[in-house]
């Protein structure tokens, strides 16, 4: 591998890591990673902090992935390379280097990356997850039932190698992150959408 490719990949992984749920309960002076799950995805900022800061955080995650993708394009990166951004912006996300290498778990991130990847998969993974969170109110249930469909419809209509590898991954990835909330669901006791976690530790001022 190129020092250009590495560099690429770098870039991708840093932009990844910027943690956007830190930073906007910042601004509320809660530190999100002590709420609650101690997630930083918009999930946990919802029941911490309302829909209005779990929207932005949700729309920085997805295009953060995006972009990463869209700007490797740009600047004429396509195929196995291209795939590769992808998965090292979601785990710059999952293990970012501004929080000692922890993070989220990457759902809004692949589906930036995949949205500018592959739009049709994305949208067909948003729809099958939409439906699955409305129909049982689990954000993790709809994540996963989403990303596993948006994974086998790329199967289904044959898209190209690479891409599938790099699904395949992200899929991976999403699944590993989710454990504890695969052993919840399969307990009964996983937290539904729309309750609410009461802030426990806040940042002086």
């Amino acid at each position: 591998m190129s020092v250009y490719s590495l560099l690429v990949l770098l870039l991708a992984y840093l932009f990844g890591s910027i943690p956007a749920g830190v930073l906007i309960a910042k601004l509320y002076h809660v530190n999100i990673r002590e709420v609650g799950s101690g997630n930083i995805g918009a999930t946990n900022v919802l029941r911490s902090l309302g829909w209005g800061p779990a929207i932005v955080v949700f729309l920085f995650d997805v295009f953060k992935g995006g972009l990463a993708v869209e700007i490797a394009r740009w600047v004429g990166i396509d195929g196995w390379l291209l795939g590769g951004v992808a998965l090292a912006a979601v785990l710059g996300h999952n293990f970012s280097v501004f929080l000692g290498f922890k993070g989220g778990k990457g759902v809004a991130t692949s589906l930036g990356t995949v949205l500018f990847l592959d739009p049709a998969v994305a949208l067909f993974a948003l729809v099958i997850a939409a439906v699955t969170m409305l129909l049982t109110r689990y954000v993790s249930a709809g994540s996963l039932v989403g990303t596993f469909a948006g994974l086998a419809y790329a199967y289904a209509v044959g898209r190209p190698t690479w891409e599938l590898v790099t699904l395949t991954l992200l899929v991976g990835f999403v699944y590993w992150q989710h454990r504890e909330n695969i052993a919840r669901l399969q307990a009964g006791n996983e937290r539904r959408l729309g309750e609410k976690e009461k802030p426990k530790k806040r940042y002086p001022g």
